[in-house]
Protein backbone atom coordinates (compact mmCIF):
# COMPACT_ATOMS: atom_id res chain seq x y z
CA UNK A 1 0.00 0.00 0.00
CA UNK A 2 1.38 3.31 -0.78
CA UNK A 3 0.49 6.60 0.50
CA UNK A 4 1.49 10.17 -0.21
CA UNK A 5 5.18 11.64 0.68
CA UNK A 6 5.21 15.25 0.80
CA UNK A 7 9.05 16.25 0.32
CA UNK A 8 10.03 20.06 1.78
CA UNK A 9 12.34 21.56 -1.28
CA UNK A 10 14.52 24.77 -0.80
CA UNK A 11 11.49 26.62 -2.83
CA UNK A 12 8.29 24.74 -2.22
CA UNK A 13 7.19 21.02 -1.92
CA UNK A 14 6.61 18.09 -4.13
CA UNK A 15 3.86 15.11 -3.11
CA UNK A 16 4.18 11.65 -4.56
CA UNK A 17 2.82 7.76 -3.75
CA UNK A 18 5.44 5.95 -1.48
CA UNK A 19 5.76 3.10 0.19
CA UNK A 20 6.19 2.58 4.08
CA UNK A 21 8.38 -0.48 2.79
CA UNK A 22 10.64 2.24 0.47
CA UNK A 23 10.56 4.95 3.09
CA UNK A 24 12.52 2.83 5.17
CA UNK A 25 14.77 2.01 2.74
CA UNK A 26 15.30 5.07 2.09
CA UNK A 27 15.86 5.72 6.26
CA UNK A 28 18.66 3.33 6.08
CA UNK A 29 20.23 4.77 3.51
CA UNK A 30 19.90 8.00 5.22
CA UNK A 31 21.54 6.90 8.17
CA UNK A 32 24.68 5.73 6.68
CA UNK A 33 25.26 8.48 4.79
CA UNK A 34 25.02 10.44 8.37
CA UNK A 35 28.09 7.93 9.68
CA UNK A 36 29.65 8.83 6.24
CA UNK A 37 28.86 12.77 7.16
CA UNK A 38 30.34 12.31 10.28
CA UNK A 39 33.42 10.40 9.78
CA UNK A 40 33.99 13.04 7.46
CA UNK A 41 33.65 16.14 9.67
CA UNK A 42 35.46 14.58 12.83
CA UNK A 43 38.60 13.95 10.39
CA UNK A 44 38.08 17.64 9.53
CA UNK A 45 37.94 18.67 13.06
CA UNK A 46 40.65 16.24 14.39
CA UNK A 47 43.11 18.02 11.72
CA UNK A 48 45.43 14.53 11.10
CA UNK A 49 46.27 14.11 7.27
CA UNK A 50 43.73 14.00 4.35
CA UNK A 51 40.29 12.13 4.71
CA UNK A 52 39.02 9.12 3.54
CA UNK A 53 37.24 9.75 0.34
CA UNK A 54 33.22 8.54 1.83
CA UNK A 55 30.79 6.58 -0.71
CA UNK A 56 28.16 9.22 -2.14
CA UNK A 57 24.70 8.05 -1.20
CA UNK A 58 22.61 7.11 -4.31
CA UNK A 59 18.86 5.83 -3.22
CA UNK A 60 16.44 5.08 -6.33
CA UNK A 61 13.11 4.25 -5.97
CA UNK A 62 10.95 2.79 -8.56
CA UNK A 63 7.07 3.00 -8.25
CA UNK A 64 4.44 5.42 -9.36
CA UNK A 65 7.29 7.41 -10.29
CA UNK A 66 11.36 7.47 -10.21
CA UNK A 67 13.16 9.39 -7.45
CA UNK A 68 16.60 9.24 -7.22
CA UNK A 69 18.29 11.12 -3.78
CA UNK A 70 22.19 11.54 -4.48
CA UNK A 71 24.56 13.49 -1.67
CA UNK A 72 28.60 13.32 -1.69
CA UNK A 73 29.55 13.13 1.87
CA UNK A 74 32.84 14.61 1.11
CA UNK A 75 31.79 18.08 0.14
CA UNK A 76 29.63 18.72 3.07
CA UNK A 77 31.51 20.24 6.19
CA UNK A 78 28.42 18.53 8.91
CA UNK A 79 25.17 16.52 8.79
CA UNK A 80 23.38 20.12 9.57
CA UNK A 81 25.31 21.65 6.16
CA UNK A 82 24.57 18.84 3.83
CA UNK A 83 21.99 18.67 0.71
CA UNK A 84 20.40 16.41 -1.16
CA UNK A 85 19.98 15.84 -5.01
CA UNK A 86 16.54 14.80 -5.84
CA UNK A 87 15.68 13.90 -9.21
CA UNK A 88 11.58 12.59 -9.58
CA UNK A 89 10.25 11.78 -13.11
CA UNK A 90 7.21 10.07 -14.55
CA UNK A 91 6.59 9.57 -18.46
CA UNK A 92 5.35 13.55 -18.32
CA UNK A 93 7.45 15.18 -16.13
CA UNK A 94 10.51 15.56 -14.50
CA UNK A 95 11.69 17.72 -11.51
CA UNK A 96 15.43 18.34 -10.36
CA UNK A 97 16.29 20.13 -7.04
CA UNK A 98 18.00 19.57 -4.09
CA UNK A 99 16.58 20.03 -0.55
CA UNK A 100 18.33 19.93 3.00
CA UNK A 101 19.17 16.45 4.27
CA UNK A 102 17.69 17.84 7.85
CA UNK A 103 14.51 18.44 6.21
CA UNK A 104 14.33 15.08 4.23
CA UNK A 105 14.86 13.39 7.29
CA UNK A 106 12.32 14.91 9.10
CA UNK A 107 9.92 14.51 6.14
CA UNK A 108 10.41 10.81 6.26
CA UNK A 109 10.21 10.06 10.26
CA UNK A 110 6.57 12.52 9.55
CA UNK A 111 5.88 10.14 6.86
CA UNK A 112 6.69 7.02 8.91
CA UNK A 113 5.13 8.33 11.85
CA UNK A 114 1.50 8.44 9.84
CA UNK A 115 1.36 5.26 8.53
Amino acid sequence: MSSQLRLNLVEGSVSFNFSPEAAKALQAAIATLMDSLRATASHATSGGGKPNPQKPMEYQYTGDVFLEIFCNPNIWSSPFAAKVLITLRDERIRLSTEAELTRLIEDINQYLEQQ
